[in-house]
This record gives C-alpha cells, sequence and structure tokens, in this order.
C-alpha cells in the first residue's frame, strides 16, 4: 500500500509539472504572435534550449508571404551579424592550430596594410577596437569586389582612432577577418567553416548566403515602406558571402551549435572564455560595449548573459546565451530592421517566462 501510494504522489506531482511546462508554454507562444503583429513580422523562429535540452523549437507565421508558407523549425533565414561569432570561431580555430595568435599584428597577415595599421591586432578586429568604423558612404553594394579590391576600400579608410583607444562596430573589420582567414587557412573562410564547423557539428542547412543555388526551405525578407509590405532590397553576391554576417541557418541547426557551445566539442575552454570576455582597451578598462569576440557580454551577479543580434536583406536575428542558468534563447525573423523589428526584446522577454529571475523589470530595443 505504502509503494502504491509513493507512485500516486510520483505519477500527481508528473502530472503538475506536464500542467506547469504546458502552462508556460502557452504564455510563450501568446506572448510570441502578440509580439510578431505588434511588430508587423511576417514569420519567425523560436528556439529554447534549457539546460541542455529543447523545450522550444517552433515556427510562427509565415516564411513566405507570395506564396503563403508557414515557418517552420527547418525553415532558413539570414543570420546578420550573429554570423560574427561563426567567425570569430573560426580566427579561434586557427589559434589553436597554431597558424596565428590574437596579438598578431594585422598586418603580418595582409602585408600591404597601411603603416597607420601597425599597432593594430587580430584581437582588435574581432573585439571592434581597431579603429575601423563602416565602409564609404558611396560604397556599392550592387556591385562584385574581389578580396583584393575589399582590401583596397578597406585599406583606405581612415582609422576613427588608434587601434586599441575605443570601442566603434565596425563590418569592415569583420570582412577583413573573412579575407585573412582565406589567407591563413588556404581556403575562402564560408569553405573553412563549413569544414571545420558545420559539418562536424551536422549542420547541414547552415552555410554561406547564395541566391543563385536552391536552398530548401529558404525564408524571403521583407521591410515595411509607408506601412505596406515589400520585398527586401537586392545585393551582389559579394557582399552576400563576407564574414560580418552573410550566412543561412535554422534553428535545428542553432540548437546543435549552442550544445557544441556549452563543451569541447568545437573550441577550448580557453577559446569560449576568449570569446565571452570583454576585451581591454589601451588603459586597461573594458571597452564600452562589453565586446568579446563575436558576442557581447553582459556579466551581472549571478546572470552572465552573451548575446547579439544581427540585421541584413530584410532579415533580423538574436541570440542570448544565459551561462549561469544554461538557458538560450534564438529569435530569427524575416523583416528589416528599419522596418522596427526587435527579435531581442522577444528573446530577453520569453527568457523571464521561462525563468523569472532572468524577467527585465523595464523592456529595452534591442543594442546588442
Amino acid at each position: 500500500m505504502q509503494q502504491i501510494g509513493f507512485r500516486a504522489a510520483a505519477l500527481a506531482l508528473l502530472a503538475l509539472c506536464l500542467l506547469a511546462g504546458r502552462a508556460i508554454a502557452d504564455k510563450i507562444d501568446d506572448y510570441v504572435e502578440t509580439e510578431r503583429e505588434a511588430q508587423h513580422i511576417p514569420g519567425l523562429a523560436l528556439l529554447v534550449v534549457d539546460d541542455g535540452k529543447i523545450v522550444k523549437q517552433q515556427g510562427y507565421g509565415l516564411a513566405n508571404v507570395e506564396h503563403q508558407v508557414p515557418v517552420k523549425p527547418e525553415t532558413i533565414f539570414q543570420s546578420g551579424s550573429v554570423g560574427k561569432q561563426f567567425t570569430a570561431a573560426a580566427v579561434l580555430l586557427l589559434v589553436e592550430d597554431g597558424k596565428l595568435a590574437l596579438d598578431d599584428p594585422v598586418r603580418k597577415h595582409l602585408p600591404d596594410a597601411p603603416e597607420s595599421w601597425q599597432p593594430m591586432t587580430i584581437r582588435h578586429l574581432l573585439s571592434h577596437t581597431s579603429g575601423l568604423r563602416g565602409m564609404p558612404l558611396d560604397f556599392d553594394y550592387r556591385r562584385d569586389y574581389t578580396e583584393d579590391e575589399l582590401l583596397e576600400t578597406i585599406f583606405g579608410l581612415r582609422l576613427a582612432t588608434q587601434p586599441g583607444y575605443s570601442w566603434g562596430y565596425s563590418n569592415a573589420g569583420y570582412v577583413t577577418l573573412g579575407i585573412l582567414i582565406h589567407k591563413v587557412s588556404g581556403v575562402p573562410y564560408g569553405e573553412f567553416l563549413r569544414q571545420r564547423v558545420f559539418e562536424p557539428l551536422g549542420m547541414t542547412a547552415t552555410r554561406v548566403i547564395s541566391d543563385t543555388d536552391i536552398v530548401a526551405n529558404r525564408a524571403a525578407g521583407y521591410r515595411l515602406v509607408d506601412g505596406e509590405l515589400k520585398n527586401h532590397k537586392w545585393v551582389s553576391p559579394t557582399m552576400n558571402s563576407t564574414a560580418d554576417g552573410s550566412l543561412y541557418f535554422n534553428i535545428v541547426d542553432l540548437a546543435k551549435w549552442d550544445a557544441a557551445l556549452d563543451g569541447d566539442a568545437l573550441l577550448s575552454d580557453a577559446s569560449r572564455k576568449a570569446m565571452w570576455t570583454p576585451q581591454l582597451l589601451f588603459d586597461g578598462k573594458p571597452n564600452k560595449a562589453s565586446y568579446g569576440f563575436g558576442w557581447v557580454c553582459v556579466d551581472t551577479p549571478g546572470q552572465r548573459r552573451v548575446a547579439h543580434g544581427g540585421a541584413w536583406q530584410g532579415f533580423t536575428t538574436y541570440i542570448a546565451r544565459y551561462l549561469d542558468d544554461r538557458l538560450t534563447v534564438v529569435v530569427l525573423t524575416n523583416l528589416s530592421a528599419d522596418s522596427k523589428s526587435d527579435p531581442g526584446k522577444i528573446a530577453r522577454h520569453v527568457a523571464g517566462l521561462v525563468r523569472p529571475s532572468l524577467a527585465l523589470p523595464s523592456e529595452q530595443s534591442s543594442g546588442e
């Protein structure tokens, strides 16, 4: 009788846990749908990984409005700058291979760089502390360039500050890193990622963007113009294949990426710590963005979070990993940032629904 009573109590507890889990799932669905409609997002994919287990992997809305194709977990989105963490991982793999060092001068590997780059290191490029900023205002994103032509343009940029003296977000710096990866490894950065990251982790859908290839489950990207949904603007194949964030991926593959970041399957513990540590400026103080390598690092007591957002060609993306809570939330959308799509807001709110201790006192627009 005592054994029967114990079994009944265990079953009752299990039922309560299942009901609680279902209630949280319903709250997440209700919130995501409400926010998706409020932000006018056509389609959205959500991944939630709690303590190593996928608890939510779901699509909402439409991947393609013209053909009325719903979003599913396999739907392919463009990465935007969330792709920078893969570029950073590629550099760290080359460090582990002994082919370069974080404090190598960039000119060691790109000897044609200007004299003003002499103090600039690979660490500076990874952490946006190189002094580089954006591409020239008249840069033509609809033109194809060779790597040498891209470097010539970037070498011609005037540094905003001396390397290591301040933080300033720089896509040009990550474009440079992609070319440097090619020079050091002997294969284009996208091929290096395929060989060393995507294939080993079983990330079968993740790859460099190609408008010409047939890509199964590819979503369309959109923007709002005077309240009307439009297709995204076209850019050249070159500018869709640079290392500042030109990848296709889906939440199925990002779950595998997240799992790899939990251990040494891909990167060593030392590399992961370096990636998630705010880099210091010349005066020994952390940079103002708390930026590591391809990640923003928010270190509050008991709630360490590493995160990054992305925006490109009618897509916005966001990934947040709460290291102390072992919780990851990923939100991918097919609406542009200039249309006020804010996947970071959605991701942070979902994190608070899963872990009430992570709920923010006030919602702020994503700057990561």
